[in-house]
């Protein structure tokens, strides 16, 4: 049995062609931001990729088929659907066989994209190791994928509510390269420092793909991260967003919220308290990321 999988008319045709593709991920657009934001949005990251000279491919499961690519019917409708399923990696196949929609995360994306043949996904940051997973043991299934799937992330880093510290250490654990592109620090999503060293800098997007391919020529298996700084001027400072953050955080858990609910409610949350800054901020990191990643794409596709 094969994956059930359809091709926009773009992605078919840059595949015909042989052009350069960028996987793009859907729970940005059904959880990450509000309509009509999340339209706008996607639409105008779309645009960057192409612009760069690549091809978009947004992935998403619609009433049980897996579609790389999605005609603008399909992306507004989308954006306006109300419980939308939020699909990982324990998710995915379920939500196929059941005939239903979900949005693919960053480990789905991952998986859908590897399955179409992508070799690079943009997106706005990782999930990785949450504030008192030692007790809790909540992890993202990103850090597994990323150690598994071939293909390059192009992130600003780790989401700034997560334990950055640990989600490193993971990250190390599993063999993932962590690359910060043309820093030395590793970023942390609306702001370009997360204080902490990088493992690895490269400054050029055949360097990274000249990784990516000597990955595989090594026989290792999983992708790599590369870590890119939002714009300097559109990055919140992290001293800023620090005492937001512990207060969401805070609220999340006097409320009981857990699991995939906690993400979603704490941006949601930190949109408010910074009057929606930090929206502008993810917006502006999720259009720097696809760049970069067109870049990749482009010189993968040369090489």
């Amino acid at each position: 049995m094969t994956a059930p999988m359809i091709f926009s008319t773009e992605v078919q045709a840059a595949r015909a062609a042989q052009k350069p593709l960028v996987a793009l991920e859907s729970t940005i657009i059904t959880h990450g931001m509000p309509w009509p934001d999340n339209a706008i949005t996607a639409r105008a990251v779309e645009a960057d990729i192409r612009a760069a000279g690549a091809v978009p491919a947004t992935i998403a499961v619609i009433y049980g088929v897996m579609h790389v690519g999605l005609e603008t019917g399909e992306l507004d409708d989308l954006a306006q659907r109300q419980n939308v399923r939020k699909l990982s990696r324990a998710d995915l196949a379920i939500c196929l066989a059941e005939g239903a929609t979900g949005a693919t995360t960053v480990a789905a994306t991952m998986i859908c994209a590897r399955a179409a043949g992508i070799e690079v996904f943009a997106t706005g940051g990782i999930g990785g190791v949450h504030r008192g997973a030692e007790d809790s043991f909540d992890i993202s299934a990103d850090l597994r994928e990323l150690a598994q799937t071939a293909v390059t992330v192009v992130a600003a880093g780790a989401k700034a509510i997560l334990d950055i510290p640990k989600t490193l250490e993971v990250l190390e654990t599993f063999g993932v390269p962590v690359i910060a592109y043309g820093q030395d620090d590793f970023p942390a999503f609306w702001s370009r420092s997360s204080g902490l060293a990088a493992p690895s800098r490269l400054n050029e997007p055949e360097a990274i793909a000249r990784a990516h391919r000597l990955r595989a020529a090594l026989g290792l298996p999983g992708g790599q991260l590369i870590a890119n700084p939002i714009p300097p001027g559109d990055e919140i400072p992290a001293s800023d967003l620090k005492p937001i953050i512990e207060r969401a955080l805070g609220e999340a858990e006097a409320k009981g919220i857990a699991g995939k609910a906690v993400t979603p409610f704490l941006l949601a949350r930190i949109f408010e308290l910074t009057e929606g800054r930090s929206l502008t901020a993810n917006i502006a990191l999720v259009r720097a990321n696809a760049r970069l990643a067109a870049e990749i794409a482009r010189a993968l596709n040369e090489a």
